[in-house]
């Protein structure tokens, strides 16, 4: 069965039950919820990352994200619209995608720079176990050169393994890869190590059967 949902976001945690929150009939879990606000600008509703932690020096990953509680998803489009941090020329966000868990799942990083001036930035990266590591093409300009708000469209489909990230409607040839190690999982939002800032979030997705 189909199941659509249309989420405009706030935030939540699944590390622990006490990090917990529901939003528009959905869960979302963080790891530490003192570190994320739900807020209103303008009259819309706003999940930030307010306070980007630094990470262990091994593995490199992720792990300030925002997940959402879905069964596994064999095909998802997240729709948002992002804003990264403006004090930084190469800040950046993250959509997670295909989580198995902490240690197993990919992501599109989205930032400033181009993956030919930092090859760590601004594409699509694997974390199975270790390290991330990147697997899409260097090509490709920043996807959020300026400090305002972007549109972000992400769509996988566990099937055939490929994920695709528009920004601002423009195709990115470092935004899309095919990874077919994974499977269905589920998707995420938030940061590398940024601050980062969310709204107008709409989930289309198909459980795994």
């Amino acid at each position: 069965m189909r199941r659509r949902f249309f989420l405009s976001l706030p935030l939540i945690p699944v590390l622990r039950a006490a990090d917990t929150l529901e939003a528009f009939g959905i869960q979302w879990s963080v790891p530490l919820l003192q570190d994320w606000r739900v807020q209103r600008e303008d009259g819309v509703e706003v999940l930030r990352l307010a306070t980007p932690r630094p990470m262990e020096a091994s593995p490199r990953r992720p792990f300030q994200y925002a997940l959402a509680a879905t069964p596994p998803l064999s095909k998802v489009t997240l729709e948002c619209e992002t804003r990264r941090d403006p004090n930084k020329k190469a800040g950046s966000v993250i959509l997670v995608y295909a989580w198995k868990g902490p240690d197993h799942f990919n992501y599109a990083h989205l930032s400033g720079d181009s993956a030919s001036e930092q090859p760590v930035h601004n594409g699509i990266f694997h974390v199975y176990g270790g390290d991330r590591v990147r697997i899409s093409s260097d090509r490709g300009p920043g996807a959020l050169a300026s400090p305002g708000w972007h549109a972000a469209r992400l769509t996988y489909d566990a099937s055939t393994g490929v994920v695709d990230v528009a920004v601002d409607g423009a195709p990115n040839p470092s935004l899309r890869a095919v990874d077919l190690s994974l499977g269905a999982g589920k998707v995420g939002i938030g940061s590398f190590f940024d601050t980062a800032d969310f709204r107008d979030v709409k989930l289309t997705f198909e459980p795994a059967s």
